[in-house]
């Protein structure tokens, strides 16, 4: 079934299929736009719940948290539309399944394939002039210089999980080597029509804070904006951004929202460089703070952007707005039971487990929300709301039951 279809069929009537890794985030932005919405995730988060009709794979389906689970478990709802989220673009059979006599809301398998393709992605950064790291894929071992650091990721990527340093070990054929670039991890997102693009937000990431419990390069939230040394700064990366965005939604035919991860670090002159590190072709996390800063239904502007319809809207001008939006992951420090989680949503917090819920070790707790005047208040608010949420957890070789 053809995924174009006229903007009017968009009503509140159609029921939408929102499904991935996790789906809280956009299902609250889809639900504050009125849409009629069906969410299938690993989790089925309790906030999630309370708000939208939700499923998750093991709860409500007894299937393993798997991609194929998720394919088969939508099979099994009713819907006339489908929009997903991580990481199923790296999965782009899952997603041809999912669309299967549905409306696909999100960018073509075939459009996943080939701008999550590492080796024809690095070929058109290199042709457009796109700073990009040095990727090396299996069998290319060889032409790693061993005197720079390099990071072992696995091809289907996502979160930052399964990175670490290369040991000069052989890859096999589901990882690849990428050139460390030193910098501050950054993020942008974008809305695009498959021709055009209008950046929304550039971030900050949140990577491997152990203030958080986080690991390694584990993604564990965001800050906007990106805040740099001067506004000038930001504007600099922000001209930048917007040319690598254009080009790659004109070579990929990129639709609906996008994030491309960065990393913003020194060039030339002593100006400010992003570097472009991985691309993710679809709605990312730090859009629900790209929402709450500017105002935005990030949501709506998916489905009209995939509609061909972008949105009358310069991040330019809102460079100058002094209001920091944070979200920060609280990850388990060791083995924990999750107290009543009953009144969680109300005191702000964010991908609730159930009350009396038991969470492992290096595993996501909740979500904790935060803002500030200036980064450093936003980012200490994020911590001093991680430590309460610390403060009430049970580590598990005491918990005595319900």
């Amino acid at each position: 079934m053809s995924s174009r279809k006229s903007w009017q069929a968009f009503d509140p009537f159609l029921r939408i299929l929102i499904v991935g890794l996790s789906t809280r985030a956009i299902a609250e932005s889809a639900a504050r736009g009125g849409h009629q919405i069906v969410t299938l995730d690993y989790f089925g988060d309790r906030d999630q719940r309370a708000l939208v009709d939700n499923y998750a794979l093991q709860r409500d389906f007894n299937l393993p948290f798997t991609p194929e689970a998720l394919a088969k478990a939508s099979r099994w709802l009713d819907v006339e539309a489908v929009a997903y989220t991580s990481n199923l673009e790296n999965h782009t059979e899952i997603v041809q399944d999912l669309a299967q006599g549905r409306i696909l809301l999100g960018n073509e398998p075939s459009t996943l394939r080939r701008v999550r393709d590492w080796r024809t992605l690095r070929a058109f950064c290199r042709q457009a002039d796109i700073p990009f790291p040095t990727t090396l894929l299996p069998g290319e071992e060889g032409a790693a210089d061993p005197s720079v650091g390099w990071l072992r990721k696995p091809i289907r990527s996502g979160g930052g999980g399964g990175i670490h340093p290369w040991d000069g070990d052989p890859l096999d054929d589901d990882h690849l080597l990428q050139v460390t670039v030193h910098g501050r991890p950054a993020s942008a997102a974008f809305a695009a029509d498959g021709e055009r693009s209008v950046v929304l937000g550039l971030t900050e990431q949140l990577v491997g804070r152990e203030e958080l419990g986080a690991e390694g390069y584990a993604w564990c939230g965001n800050i906007v904006p990106l805040t740099l040394g001067s506004g000038e700064d930001v504007r600099t990366v922000l001209h930048q951004v917007e040319r690598t965005v254009e080009r790659l939604t004109r070579r990929f035919s990129l639709r609906g929202v996008n994030g491309i991860d960065l990393v913003v670090a020194q060039g030339p002159a002593g100006r400010p460089r992003p570097t472009l590190v991985e691309v993710n072709p679809r709605y990312t996390a730090s859009m629900e703070l790209v929402e709450r800063a500017y105002g935005l239904s990030v949501f709506d502007l998916h489905v009209r952007a995939c509609e061909g319809e972008l949105p009358a809207f310069s991040l330019e001008e809102r460079l100058a707005e002094d209001r920091l939006y944070g979200k920060g992951i609280v990850y388990a420090e060791e083995d924990v039971v999750v107290p009543n989680t009953s009144a969680w949503r109300r005191q702000g917090r964010r991908d609730v487990p159930f009350s009396r819920e038991g969470i492992g070790a290096g595993h996501p707790i909740c979500t904790v929300m935060a803002e500030g005047e200036t980064r450093e208040a936003c980012w200490q608010a994020l911590l001093a709301k991680a430590d309460v949420v610390r403060q009430t957890l049970i580590p598990s070789q005491h918990w005595e039951g319900p």
